[in-house]
């Protein structure tokens, strides 16, 4: 995500329609982008057809529940506009395959791009081809390294995961003298895991009664989030609460929780994967909540590349253009809303 001194607007975490997103100036965009003249109403794109809009759109292997739910967003977005065309690659976690994607996607002279990058910083060139081609890109989440190489950024706040995280767990406990958590975070090699556990950090600030005892890095899958949580119920006999950074090892590591016995605390996970909100509302188990990384900025993204392509604004603000940067809010999944954000979890 950009640095946190970066202003962005916050956004729910369902899908946006283009008629409900909201429009800001950005002097970051391609020659030719039409503007209405000045004190009257911002042209906006709606639900009901326009322009024909071509959008390729480059993103991850599927080989996780968020990232395949990226692409199902993506594509199920587009489905739903006549006007919109979706070139689609295959997906793909190894950078030179993607540059050379991104660039066929150029070379057939899509209106608009959407790139979820494998490595933001590795195809922030292949990001400044485009925008020099004057084909405008929508970076999803991973962001490029330098702003001229994307139209408009959106995607999930990290920062904001740890910090819900943390005063979700801080109200839970804010009575209980001398409570101790644990975190199982995600792969410490990403700036993003690192975002999570410094919200999650600087929310426990905030209750002096609590403490962190310890932390283990996991690897995002079900085999490393059940290996690392054994570790910590081993090495931890007694703890009060555990933020999980995501879902999907989520899923080992609540197998681990189930194989050693233990109902002694309060787990909160992350990403908001439909297997933890069926728990949650089941509540017959440790996991209490979950706090959102929506995969449907995917379909948000679609949404911010039509309007580009229709060379429209977004319907909602005085502002003539689509905004420069959008941030989704994590709001945090209990049983007391998960009915509301069910349709939103993803496999």
């Amino acid at each position: 995500m950009p640095a946190t001194s970066r202003r962005h607007l916050l956004l729910g975490g369902a899908a946006v329609s283009a008629g409900a997103l909201l429009t800001a100036c950005t002097g970051n965009e391609p020659q030719g982008q039409d503007r209405a003249p000045a004190g009257s109403a911002a042209p906006a794109a709606s639900d009901k057809p326009g322009t024909p809009v071509t959008i390729g759109f480059a993103g991850p292997q599927a080989d996780h529940g968020w990232l395949n739910a990226i692409n199902e967003n993506a594509k199920r977005r587009a489905a739903a506009y006549s006007d919109v065309t979706l070139e689609i690659t295959e997906g793909s976690n190894d950078t030179a395959a993607q540059i050379g994607q991104v660039q066929t996607l150029i070379n057939k002279k899509v209106d608009v791009l959407v790139v979820l990058p494998a490595d933001g910083k590795a195809l922030t060139q292949v990001g400044l081809q485009a925008m020099r081609a004057g084909i405008p890109v929508v970076n999803l989440d991973r962001i490029f390294a330098s702003p001229q190489a994307y139209r408009c950024w959106i995607g999930g706040d990290n920062y904001g995961m740890g910090l819900n995280a943390g005063r979700f767990i801080g109200e839970r406990l804010k009575d209980k003298p001398d409570a101790t958590v644990v975190e199982l975070a995600g792969m410490d090699s990403l700036e993003l895991t690192k975002q999570r556990t410094q919200g999650f950090d600087d929310a426990l600030r905030n209750y002096p009664n609590i403490r962190k005892v310890a932390r283990q890095a996991a690897d995002f899958t079900v085999e490393s989030g059940q290996a690392k949580m054994a570790q910590l119920l081993q090495a931890q006999q007694k703890f009060d609460a555990l933020w999980n950074h995501d879902d999907d090892q989520g899923v080992g590591a609540l197998r681990a929780i189930a194989q050693a016995g233990r109902k002694d605390f309060l787990m909160v996970g992350g990403a908001g994967a439909r297997s933890a909100m069926d728990a949650i509302k089941a509540d017959d188990g440790v996991l209490k909540a979950t706090v959102l990384y929506p995969p449907t900025m995917a379909a948000s993204a679609v949404d911010l590349a039509r309007a580009l392509g229709q060379k429209k604004g977004i319907g909602g603000l005085s502002e003539l253009e689509v905004p420069a940067s959008l941030t989704l809010y994590s709001a945090v999944v209990t049983k007391e809303n998960v009915d509301e954000y069910l349709p939103t979890g993803f496999h």
